[in-house]
């Protein structure tokens, strides 16, 4: 293993290529600040409205189990399933929000 190591060793620390250089897409900054705002905005409204619907998966949840406190363990499984969706999408929408402000 360590004579393995040490012949692939120096093609590890050959250089690599240089990265190619970065091309704008959008150049007018009209469409700069259009991008900005729609990523900000989009970003923006994905985490509203994740919060307003985990807020109300919760208030359900804890409406059901005090309703029927037996069913505790069969509803609390399900909500985190629900939130956890919830809360994907809100991280889609950061990485689209962080794709788009790339695009500047």
């Amino acid at each position: 293993m360590v004579s393995l190591a040490i012949i692939a060793a120096p093609l590890l620390a050959m250089a690599a290529e240089a990265a190619p250089p970065v091309v704008r897409l959008t150049t007018s900054p009209l469409s700069v600040g259009l991008i900005a705002l729609a990523a900000n905005l989009g970003v923006g409204l994905a985490a509203f409205g994740s919060a307003l619907a985990q807020g109300r998966m919760a208030a359900s949840a804890m409406e059901s189990i005090g309703r029927n406190p037996n069913a505790a363990g069969q509803i609390f499984t399900p909500m985190l399933l629900g939130l956890a969706f919830i809360e994907a999408l809100t991280l889609y929408a950061l990485v689209i929000g962080y794709l788009l402000q790339a695009k500047i």
